[in-house]
């Protein structure tokens, strides 16, 4: 399957600091559905993980995964899903990258607690690879633009809030 490259004006959100749903498929066939924190590189996705965590024991079985990243604010509503082959990193190269994934959505104060830092990287012991195939991105701007003449948008009290 050829790969299909990433939008240039959704890089900046790849980029970003979110919360994103990583998709790998149970045994069953079933989906199995968590949220993580991900860098993105040189055009892959990495998390860190436990070896032990079901995701990391769903890769290594079947590599393959979706990673979606929504982010939901007042008039910037945009996302991107990637999806493709996944592969499970170990050892030095791992623990490299999950420190820097970890620097992305910790301060170097929790880093440096103790408490936290090491039971991270003790924790997160393994990283998920994930090289997209496939990338598809949404901006709810637009839409609204098109289908809506950006009523949505505009018009207090169309949208509700979230919780």
């Amino acid at each position: 399957m050829p790969t299909q490259t990433l939008d240039p004006t959704f890089e900046g959100l790849v980029q970003g600091r979110h919360i994103a749903t990583l998709g790998t498929e149970n045994a069953d066939g079933t989906i199995h559905l968590t949220a993580v924190w991900y860098l993105f590189e040189d055009g892959s996705l990495f998390i860190a993980t436990s070896s032990k965590s079901r995701k990391a024991r769903n890769i290594a079985a079947r590599p393959k995964a979706s990673l979606m990243i929504d982010a939901r604010r007042p008039a910037s509503e945009r996302g991107v899903n990637a999806a493709g082959r996944a592969e499970l990193i170990s050892g030095s190269q791992s623990r490299e990258i999950n420190r820097r994934i970890h620097s992305r959505y910790m301060s170097a104060a929790a880093i440096s607690d103790p408490h936290v830092g090491p039971v991270f990287e003790s924790f997160d012991d393994v990283t998920i690879r994930l090289a997209p195939v496939s990338w598809t991105a949404w901006d709810m701007a637009v839409l609204d633009a098109q289908a809506f003449g950006g009523r949505l948008g505009r018009t207090p009290g169309y949208l509700l809030a979230l919780d």
